[in-house]
């Protein structure tokens, strides 16, 4: 049987399932209550919803030709 060491990096599918006792499920879900309605939070949460809002604005652009990708250009060599 394996021991679990918290310096070594672990991995798991999508079709795995954790099980939760009560107790953890409720110091998980009241913590993350905690952490999102601080004001800091509120700001950040707002702040994500603007980029979604800036980004889509963007694509369309993209997609309507008014912005346009910036292709580098290769240095040429000083000869």
């Amino acid at each position: 049987m394996a021991t679990y060491d918290p310096n070594k990096k672990y991995t798991w599918t999508p079709n795995d399932q954790f099980t939760l006792s009560g107790s953890e499920f409720g110091l998980i879900l009241n913590s993350l209550r905690a952490t999102i309605s601080t004001p800091e939070a509120a700001r950040i949460l707002l702040a994500n919803e603007a980029n979604q809002a800036i980004e889509n604005a963007l694509a369309k652009a993209v997609e309507a030709d008014i912005v346009k990708e910036v292709v580098d250009q290769p240095e040429q060599a000083n000869l």
